[in-house]
């Protein structure tokens, strides 16, 4: 057997048995085979044989072949590649926790507001990853666990596109959102576990101050990455529709506590960025990542490629039975 081949069931090439008894039941048949003897025959003779004459022996041959071929076919003939490929998944556990507070609404990052840039981009970072477990906390007043930490960035950026403000009560709870992050990660046995906060306002709301979770992110380690988004001061706020049906606009003073969020940052050993369009978002995401330490979060052990053989083999013995069959109906076509 050539170095790399294998079958998948190797018992079935007992089978090949029948090749030989195959065979052996043609000659037998063709010795047992009633013979009208004709006069003429020794005239005939003379002339040469034909070219039936030549292709009928080569019937149980046909078979016995097509027969073999679809044994070894069912047998599964496999390759295998002499490289190893290793299974062992590596990534970062990553909480990230959006605000969805209406002062989201802002119009600032035109043509759309900032929770609509904010889930784009949030989708993008999502689709560029491969092997980070990532959870979803929301909250304004109050916060939630909108995902648990998952490989399945299908569901999650399902989750992220119908996510919407004025569902949950207003306000901007960042130390309750914080703390909600921090036990989504307390269970993780990855070495590199973070949470994202990405907020545009200071907290006004919720039960646990921001400065209390910072410390309890920094009792289990976990760091912290701060982005703001939104230019602060007087930005352009939705105020319903003119007679037109277009959204209307009017200045609206969104206050900012850039100096907590890098507090926050600086406690936990994170990064505070500033975002003010798309493409700081975009930078400031892809910072954190660039920043991390990847760990292994699970032994998936080696896989070796294996390649599949049978199907040339299979393929033969259609042709092989075909070519048998019409051979016998057509050109070795005997008469009763």
């Amino acid at each position: 057997m050539p170095p790399g081949l294998q079958f998948h069931s190797p018992g079935l090439l007992w089978g090949l048995l029948a090749v030989p008894a195959v065979l052996l039941a043609a000659a037998y048949h063709r010795r047992r085979r009633a013979v009208l003897r004709f006069p003429g025959a020794a005239v005939l003779s003379q002339g040469g044989r034909g070219l039936r004459a030549w292709l009928v022996p080569l019937l149980p041959v046909l078979q016995a072949a097509a027969l073999a071929a679809a044994v070894v076919a069912l047998a599964r003939p496999q390759a295998r590649d002499s490289q190893v490929k290793d299974l062992s998944v590596e990534g970062i556990d990553i909480v990230v926790a959006l605000d969805l507070s209406t002062s989201m609404e802002a119009g600032d990052f035109r043509p759309h507001n900032r929770l609509h840039v904010a889930k784009e981009v949030l989708a993008g970072f999502i689709s560029s990853r491969a092997n980070d477990r990532i959870g979803l906390v929301v909250f304004s007043g109050a916060a939630y666990t909108q995902a648990p930490l998952t490989l399945d960035y299908g569901v999650l950026k399902e989750v992220l596109r119908q996510l919407k403000t004025r569902v949950l009560e207003d306000g901007t709870a960042i130390g309750d959102a914080l703390t909600v992050s921090l036990n989504r990660l307390r269970e993780s046995e990855a070495r590199s576990r973070v949470v994202v906060l990405i907020t545009d306002g200071d907290n006004n709301a919720g039960k646990i101050s921001p400065r209390d979770a910072a410390a309890m992110a920094k009792t289990l380690s976990i760091p912290i990455y701060t982005i703001l988004v939104g230019k602060g001061g007087k930005v352009p706020f939705p105020a319903g529709q003119d007679l037109f049906g277009n959204t209307a606009w009017r200045e609206m003073e969104i206050p900012i506590n850039p100096k907590l969020l890098e507090e926050i940052s600086a406690t936990t050993g994170g990064e505070y960025y500033r975002a003010t369009d798309r493409k700081e978002l975009e930078e400031g995401l892809q910072k954190v990542l660039d920043s991390l330490e990847r760990s292994k979060l699970m032994d998936g052990g080696t896989l070796q490629n294996v390649r599949e053989l049978f199907q040339p083999l299979l393929l033969m013995a259609f042709v092989l039975f075909a070519l048998e069959l019409w051979l016998r109906a057509t050109l070795l076509r005997v008469l009763p």
